[in-house]
């Protein structure tokens, strides 16, 4: 029988109802610019490296940005001329004067802390030791020692061009604060322990105190405070044998067990159990270890006769008590560290209830009883459903509650099913073998009962479609090898005559002897939640059910509160948790928008932005690009060659007015092409322009595409051949926009243009006089990075890594990007910093960092003396891993381009996966919500529902469009700038007015958003495979386009399933990494 699939894991359909529904993330362009590119975008895949930030040798190897010493370097924006020469940079190291102040505390414990594994899990791998960079004001002349480094478990090479200086940087080394890191082993029990803090463990910053800029007011949080209960809890391990997978199988045991022997053997005791191997209870059970038997009676299926027992030994042992007292001290900010285990069985205790009334999913539950089930199509239908977890905060314990829906699969007869998945009348002509491939793909591993049984409703989990047609089908029925077809035998048996026998069979059961069943006798088990991924029409759907406005969810969430009724639930009352039925109240603070700067030559030089947006009447870019020479190439049938002119012809004139330099003719006359031809239409068009430039030592600027609304995998093809092999910046514009040619519409897409071309739109006024803290005094680079992750079902697909980092100094606006491929779903950007053998270089160091710190440099003709770096995607539970292997990267890229280089970094967190909401305090009160019925754009929280002393923060920085505003929630990882917190939080929040795609507030810092949409644009670079889905999957097999990464070829990354390492993205083109092609 094939597993049962956990539904423990994070949901594709599952949204968590606040989709704002702007198209990106939770993010906010204007009402026209999100169509025009769909799917739009993403950052340069880089190669090689040199060593240092030298000037080139004649014979290009040792390179600094544009040296070929491995392949074309990537990243970056168009070298500039240097400033003075190489010995200054030395000149420039800061001062090597330890931070004064006590050592920083240390986190610790085993129980502690997130990513530090609980019991359970298995152990940390070890890490490189961290120390402190040194502060010291930015002065020439002096010099600092680098720091040494262990060699992290799973790095795949040491840094080499810093191992000259290795010797000289030991005797520098304890001036540096150490933190070094414990090596922990897997502990055996599951038993909690509490220990004490420990010295060798890392520590996030702490606190620098509250913030205390921007108005003060009054915000309302769907986190709901939990009374610490005053209960001596303890922690049982579980054995149940036979041993079975299926938690509720599991569950199953338990509650036949509890209702039998609570009151003879348990001392009444109500315990909450986790499914698997673990049982809580409020104080003692009167046994330290005991053995039970049970009998679990399968449930009744219609027959009339015998139901199958399975017989159960199940032994409860004590293994440890666990303290509460800890979690007390932290909360107080007393202890350092989040004792997990004493939160593990809170969380438990208050999921017990939900998990038997409703169908759990990860920590939602989900129930056709609360609200109305929606079709999505294709056989899906939403449910609602609510997110539930216990969180440590200022306030207290707290228990953030908020509305969820999923997609389950509609409980209709397979038939059905399958006529709604193919979306035809099934029942005339035979299966093509594309649908048997999405018919097999949609129903493996989902539940069926039969229906040619009367009442007897047996269960049956598919394992795959036959082969053969049903009447072809023929099975032995005796040891003798007597065949009989399953047609006969289903007329003979249960008389039953099958329709549809030119479909093919359900397989049940095990593949070596596996069992058929027709189609038309099986219906799907009502209550399973499907995982894979939604088409863009389900999600369409999806997102319409769970769009809300704010005080409709805030309704809704404080009736689950209500219905859920904690004060009611048997489990909460045994251990003596309290829930309020309160909304939390919290103070927060608007912060102010920043000027943004516009060019002189406008009659509005600069901008105020009003409730997060503006726009660009009397505006001038602040630089405008420039376009002599572009064509257009159109691959709608609908779209007349006049039609097409016109289009151009105003879009060129809205450039112009926005303030770039672009020519009204094109090289050549609009071209009509269909889209099948792409590959070689884009081909003979760039050849036939650039015959006509070439001579007169032109380049082509732009190509400018028109799509069909409907264009399939025409837009990623596009992308990949404009971008990796033509080396040409394009921008598409749908079908639908093309005839209306709205003036906001142009007038975003003349934005996107500029930035594609090298301009820049504004600029923080700020930035330009020199008045951003700890951003303006030193030349600073701003990072962002984010991983994406195959959508679920896709299980050989790469994950891919995106870096971007700003170019200008001090504007910060221009970011250049790198990609690349990395293991299937691994979180830890491999390519940071890497090493690999050169046969006449020996060593050689490279990786994304280290080629943004060397395209900085040749941009702005300086060294970044700061580091910030916007890291996405990262869950409370990867914070350790993430920071300890990639700041050791950062710090391994700046040693190898210089001995002493080792500017201080700040790492922060971006995080927009959360269920935390904000809702105004008064609904009416116009000053204290935007249109959207939202908080406003600015509001900042940072006391009571964060961490209760780590450096956190919500920032809604974008006004809401539809649905509930998301605040993007801020964690600081590690922090050698010292910001204080209106420091950091109005640079983000500033930021944010930077996006170059629109004129509005964005919901993420845009160092973040840039390196999302750099990864979003890299999956159409990779091999196409078409599944049926529609969706881009990469063909993991060795070779391809593009020659390999060095250094990807020694260290050959495996995806699970194959035996193929990730293949390398094939290169950008220079002329194209060095503008901001991914917007």
């Amino acid at each position: 029988m094939v597993r049962k699939r956990r539904t423990e894991q994070p949901a594709a359909g599952e949204t968590s109802e606040s989709q704002e529904s702007t198209g990106g993330r939770g993010g906010t362009h204007g009402p026209s610019v999100q169509a025009q590119e769909q799917g739009q975008q993403s950052g340069g895949v880089y190669r090689g490296g040199g060593r240092g930030w030298g000037a080139q040798s004649q014979h290009g190897g040792r390179g600094g940005y544009g040296g070929r010493g491995g392949g074309p370097q990537r990243g970056g924006l168009a070298p500039q001329p240097y400033y003075g020469g190489p010995s200054e940079y030395v000149q420039q190291g800061r001062g090597s004067h330890p931070r004064g102040g006590a050592p920083p505390q240390r986190r610790g414990g085993v129980g502690g802390g997130r990513g530090v594994p609980s019991a359970v899990g298995p152990s940390r791998p070890p890490y490189p030791e961290l120390h402190q960079a040194t502060q010291a004001p930015h002065q020439a002349g002096m010099t600092t020692q680098p720091v040494t480094y262990a060699k992290p478990a799973d790095s795949h090479a040491e840094a080499s061009s810093s191992s000259g200086a290795a010797e000289s940087s030991l005797q520098v080394t304890q001036q540096f604060q150490q933190l070094s890191l414990q090596h922990e082993k897997p502990s055996s029990s599951q038993a909690i322990q509490p220990v004490p803090p420990s010295s060798k463990s890392v520590r996030f910053p702490l606190r620098p105190g509250q913030g205390s800029t921007g108005r003060r007011c009054i915000v309302k949080a769907n986190h709901f405070f939990a009374e610490l209960p005053d209960k001596d809890l303890h922690q049982y391990d579980v054995s149940i044998n036979p041993e079975v997978t299926s938690r509720g199988v599991n569950r199953a045991v338990m509650d036949q067990l509890v209702r039998s022997y609570r009151e003879s053997h348990l001392g009444k005791r109500l315990p909450a159990y986790d499914g698997r191997k673990s049982l809580y209870t409020a104080g003692p059970l009167p046994f330290i270890s005991k053995e039970f038997k049970i009998t679990l009676i399968d449930e009744d299926d219609g027959t009339g006769g015998a139901r199958r027992e399975r017989e159960f030994r199940v032994v409860i042992k004590l293994a440890a008590r666990a303290d509460l007292h800890h979690l007390g001290l932290f909360l107080e900010g007393r202890q350092a560290d989040a004792p997990q285990e004493a939160l593990q069985v809170l969380d438990i205790v208050l999921r017990e209830l939900p998990t038997m009334r409703y169908c759990p999913v990860g920590r939602s539950f989900y129930s056709p009883d609360l609200g109305r089930r929606q079709p999505l199509g294709e056989g899906l239908e939403s449910w609602r459903g609510f997110y539930q977890s216990i969180r440590p905060t200022q306030m207290g314990l707290s228990l953030n509650i908020d509305m969820s829906s999923t997609a389950f699969i509609e409980p209709l007869p397979v038939i059905e099913f399958v006529a709604q998945l193919l979306n035809k009348d099934v029942s005339t002509r035979p299966l093509s073998d594309a649908d048997r491939v999405k018919i097999k793909k949609a129903l493996r591993g989902v539940k069926v009962e039969v229906t040619h049984r009367g009442n007897m409703r047996r269960k049956y989990r598919i394992s795959g479609l036959t082969s053969q047609a049903t009447r072809e089908l023929t099975f032995p029925v005796d040891d003798r090898g007597t065949m009989k077809s399953v047609v006969e035998y289903f007329q003979e048996t249960y008389g039953f005559a099958i329709q549809h026998t030119q479909w093919p069979c359900l397989q049940v059961g095990n593949q070596q002897r596996p069992n058929y069943l027709p189609m038309e006798v099986c219906k799907i088990v009502e209550g399973q939640r499907y995982s894979k991924r939604l088409n863009e029409k389900q999600i369409t759907a999806l997102l319409k059910v769970t769009c809300q406005r704010p005080q409709e969810r805030e309704y809704d969430i404080l009736q689950t509160v209500h219905h859920n009724a904690y004060a009611n639930d048997p489990y909460a009352r045994e251990f003596g948790i309290k829930i309020s039925e309160k909304l939390a109240s919290v103070e927060a603070r608007v912060l102010p928008a920043p000027w943004l700067k516009y060019h002189d030559a406008g009659r509005e030089k600069d901008c105020l932005p009003q409730v997060g947006q503006w726009n660009m009447m009397n505006k001038k870019m602040v630089n405008g690009g420039t376009v002599n020479n572009w064509i257009c190439i159109n691959f709608s049938r609908n779209v007349q060659d006049s039609v097409a002119r016109g289009f151009c012809s105003e879009l060129a004139q809205m450039c112009v007015i926005s303030g770039m330099v672009f020519n009204r003719d094109p090289v050549l006359p609009p071209y009509t092409a269909r889209p099948d031809q792409v590959e070689r239409v884009l081909h003979a068009r760039f050849h036939d322009a650039m015959t006509k430039l070439r001579p007169q030592g032109k380049e082509l600027d732009l190509l400018i595409v028109i799509l069909p609304d409907n264009n399939g995998s025409l837009y990623g093809d596009l992308k990949r051949i404009c971008e990796t092999d033509l080396g040409i910046v394009s921008q598409c514009c749908l079908t639908k926009h093309v005839f209306k040619m709205n003036k906001q519409y142009l007038a975003n897409v003349a934005l996107k243009i500029n930035v594609k071309v090298g301009g820049r739109n504004t600029v923080l006024v700020d930035a330009l006089s020199r008045r951003i803290p700890l951003v303006s005094d030193k030349p600073t680079i701003i990072f962002g990075a984010d991983v994406t992750h195959p959508h679920p079902g896709e299980d050989s697909s790469p994950s891919i890594a995106a870096v971007v980092a700003s170019q200008d100094w001090p504007e910060v606006t221009k970011y250049a990007g790198l990609v690349c491929a990395q293991e299937h779903r691994q979180e830890l950007i491999q390519d940071l910093f890497k090493t690999w053998q050169d046969p006449v270089r020996g060593t050689v160091t490279g990786g994304m960092i280290k080629e943004l710190l060397i395209s900085f440099r040749r941009a702005t003709g300086q060294k970044p003396q700061r580091i910030i770096f916007y890291r996405d995607g990262v869950s409370e539970g990867q914070f350790y891993q993430v920071l300890l292997y990639e700041l050791d990267a950062i710090r391994k890229a700046c040693a190898s381009l210089e001995p002493n280089y080792q500017p201080p970094v700040t790492f922060v967190v971006v995080q927009k996966r959360h269920h935390t909401r904000l809702f105004a305090n008064n609904h009416a009160d116009k000053h204290s919500v935007d249109r959207s019925g939202n908080i406003l754009p600015g509001t900042v929280v940072d006391s009571k529902i964060c961490h209760p002393t780590e450096f956190d923060f919500y920032l809604c920085s974008h006004a809401g469009i539809q649905g509930t505003s998301r605040p993007a929630h801020y964690h600081v990882l590690w922090d050698e700038n010292k910001f204080t917190a209106d420091g950091l939080q109005l640079l983000t929040n500033n930021l944010c007015y930077t996006y170059a795609r629109c004129t509005r507030s964005v919901s993420i810092v845009p160092p973040a958003y840039y390196a999302h949409l750099a990864a979003f644009r890299a999956r159409f670079y990779m091999e196409p495979e078409t599944s049926d889905s529609g969706s881009m999957s990469s063909a993991a097999a060795p070779g391809g386009r593009g020659a390999m990464v060095p250094g990807t070829s020694v260290r050959s990354t495996r995806v699970p399933g194959t035996n193929a390492p990730v293949r390398p993205l094939p290169a950008l083109k220079d002329n194209v990494k060095r503008v901001m092609f991914y917007c």
